[in-house]
C-alpha cells in the first residue's frame, strides 16, 4: 500500500530513494511503450554488423524516468503531478546493473509546487544522470494498492535464441531430412543449415521439393537430393543412412510422424537401442526462466511404469543437454496426493522413490504433482507442499500421450510458447515437430539434437543454464 506526504507534510530535505536493477525486458517494455526501436537498445541485436549480439545500452529517457517511480510512489507519492523536469545525462546503464534513484526536495514554493533533486547512480557510485523536478504535491491523504495493476507478458524467446546461439558453436551434424516437400519443412531445414547446424540430405519427391524450393527462392544447388516419390520409402531410405554411417539425426519434413517412426522401431534395420524410445517437447514459454520440458506427448500412447521410468530418464538427459544442472522433475497427476483409484498417482511416487534410490538418475524427481502445484509457488504453499520440485518444476513427465500432446498445444497456442521436439532413446536423434510447426521450430529442434549429441558425446552441456540470469 503507498501513503503519500502532502504539501504542508514536506519539508526541505526529505529525501527518498528505490533500488532498481535494469532488465531485458525493461528496455523491451520501453521499446514498445515509447516507439524508440534504436536497435542499441534492444537485446539480442548486432547492431554494430559485426556477426556477434551486442549488449544493449539501457535507452538515457529510461534511465531518468525511473525518478517518476521515486515521486510517484513514495515522496511526494500517490496524486503527484510532474509540472517540469530537466535531466543531464551523464553515463549509460546497461543489463543487470542495480540502480540507485534519489530525490531531495530542495525548495517549497506556492500553490503546492516542490522542487527536488534528483540522481540516478549505479552500485559502484558511478553517477548516470542528474537533474531537477518541480511538481505540483498532492494536498489530501492519498493511499494506493498497486498489486491490482494488471501484469505485462513480454512475448520473448530468450531461451530458443540461447540454444541456438550455443548449437552454433558445435560442428554441424549430418541429418538426413525425410520428405521435406512443403515450404515449412523444407525452410526449417535449409535455415538450419545456412545456420551451420546441420548438412542435409533431402530424401524425397523431388519434383515436389523443387516446387517447395521454387516457391521459398531458395536454391538447392549446394544439396544432396535423394528422389523418392512414396513418403514410406523416404523414411526408409532415411534410417537406412544412419546404418551406412552417412548421417547421424534423423529429421521429420512433410509426412505422418507413425511413417517415420515404423522404420525407426522396427526390429530389422531400425534405431532401437535398450531404452524405450520418447518424445521430449521443449517448450519456450515467454515470462519462465527456463525451459519448460514436457514427455511423452507424441510416441508412448498409455506408457506403463517400466515405459515411463525410460520416459523421464529421456527427459532428464534432454535436460542435461541444455545445461540444466540437477533439473527439477514433476510427475503429473490431478492430483498432489497418492491415490490407488488414479493409477497416475502410483506411477508418480514410484517414479520419485526410484530416483532417490538411484534408478533414476541426474535430476531431483517428485510426485505425484498437479500442474497448478508443479509450477507455481504460491499454488503448492496454499496446499501445504514441501518439495525442491514443487512451483519450480522444468520437466514435467505426462501421465499419457493425450495429456501430454493437449499441454503442449495448449501452451503453444495460448501462451505463445515456442516448442521443439526431439525423439531420444534411438541410436540417433530424431527432429521430430508437426507439419503445421514453422520453420523456427523446426530450427530450434535442429540446435536441441545437436546439443543432445554434444552432451552424448562429452557428458556435459555446451553450455551451463543460468536460472536467475537475464
Amino acid at each position: 500500500m503507498a501513503t503519500n506526504k502532502t504539501y504542508d507534510q514536506i519539508k526541505v530535505g526529505d529525501t527518498a530513494e528505490i533500488v532498481r536493477e535494469c532488465s531485458s525486458n525493461d528496455l523491451l517494455v520501453f521499446a514498445h511503450a515509447s516507439g524508440n526501436h534504436n536497435p542499441i537498445h534492444l537485446p539480442d541485436t548486432d547492431w554494430t554488423g559485426d556477426g556477434l549480439v551486442d549488449k544493449p545500452v539501457a535507452p538515457a529517457m529510461w534511465v531518468g524516468g525511473l525518478a517518476s517511480a521515486v515521486l510517484g510512489n513514495i515522496l511526494p507519492g500517490p496524486g503527484t503531478i510532474y509540472k517540469a523536469q530537466s535531466f543531464r545525462f551523464l553515463s549509460g546503464a546497461a543489463v543487470g546493473d542495480k540502480l540507485h534513484v534519489r530525490v531531495t526536495a530542495t525548495e517549497k514554493r506556492p500553490d503546492n509546487i516542490v522542487l527536488f533533486d534528483m540522481s540516478v547512480t549505479r552500485g559502484d557510485g558511478t553517477r548516470l544522470v542528474e537533474g531537477v523536478a518541480e511538481v505540483a504535491a498532492p494536498t489530501e491523504l492519498i493511499e494506493f494498492d498497486s498489486s491490482d495493476i494488471p501484469a505485462i507478458l513480454v512475448q520473448r524467446h530468450r531461451h530458443f535464441n540461447r540454444m541456438i546461439e550455443l548449437a552454433k558453436t558445435l560442428p554441424a551434424l549430418p541429418t538426413a531430412v525425410a520428405a521435406p516437400d512443403d515450404p515449412n519443412s523444407l525452410e526449417g531445414a535449409l535455415m538450419a543449415a545456412r545456420e551451420g547446424l546441420i548438412m542435409p540430405i533431402l530424401i524425397g519427391a523431388k519434383s515436389r521439393i523443387e516446387a517447395a524450393a521454387k516457391e521459398l527462392d531458395e536454391d538447392l544447388g549446394p544439396y544432396e537430393l535423394i528422389d523418392i516419390e512414396d513418403e514410406m520409402e523416404a523414411a526408409g531410405r532415411a534410417v537406412a543412412l544412419v546404418h551406412e554411417g552417412r548421417v547421424k539425426a534423423v529429421m521429420k519434413g512433410h509426412l505422418h510422424t507413425d511413417h517415420l517412426l515404423h522404420h525407426v522401431v522396427k526390429r530389422d534395420g531400425g534405431l532401437r537401442t535398450k531404452r524405450r524410445i520418447s518424445h521430449v517437447f521443449v517448450m519456450d514459454i515467454p515470462g519462465r526462466k527456463t525451459p519448460v520440458l514436457i514427455s511423452d506427448a507424441a510416441i508412448n500412447i498409455t506408457p506403463d511404469l517400466n515405459t515411463k521410468v525410460d520416459i523421464t530418464q529421456n527427459a532428464i538427459d534432454a535436460a542435461l543437454s541444455l545445461g540444466l544442472e540437477m533439473p527439477r522433475v514433476g510427475v503429473l497427476s490431478a492430483i498432489e496426493t497418492v491415490n490407488p483409484a488414479i493409477p497416475s498417482s502410483l506411477d508418480a511416487a514410484v517414479l520419485s522413490k526410484m530416483a532417490e534410490r538411484g534408478q533414476i538418475t541426474g535430476a531431483i524427481v517428485d510426485g505425484p504433482l498437479a500442474m497448478d502445484n508443479a509450477v507455481d509457488v504460491q499454488a503448492a504453499r496454499t496446499k501445504g507442499i514441501t518439495s525442491l520440485v514443487a512451483g519450480h518444476a522444468e520437466v514435467l513427465i505426462v501421465p499419457n500421450l493425450e495429456s501430454g500432446n493437449m499441454l503442449a498445444k495448449e501452451l503453444t497456442f495460448i501462451a505463445h510458447a515456442e516448442a521443439a521436439g526431439l525423439v531420444i532413446g534411438a541410436k540417433v536423434p530424431i527432429m521430430l515437430t508437426s507439419r503445421a510447426d514453422d520453420s523456427r521450430a523446426r530450427l530450434a529442434s535442429c540446435a536441441l539434437a545437436l546439443l543432445y549429441m554434444h552432451w552424448q558425446a562429452t557428458g556435459n552441456p555446451a553450455g551451463i543454464l543460468d536460472r536467475d540470469g537475464e
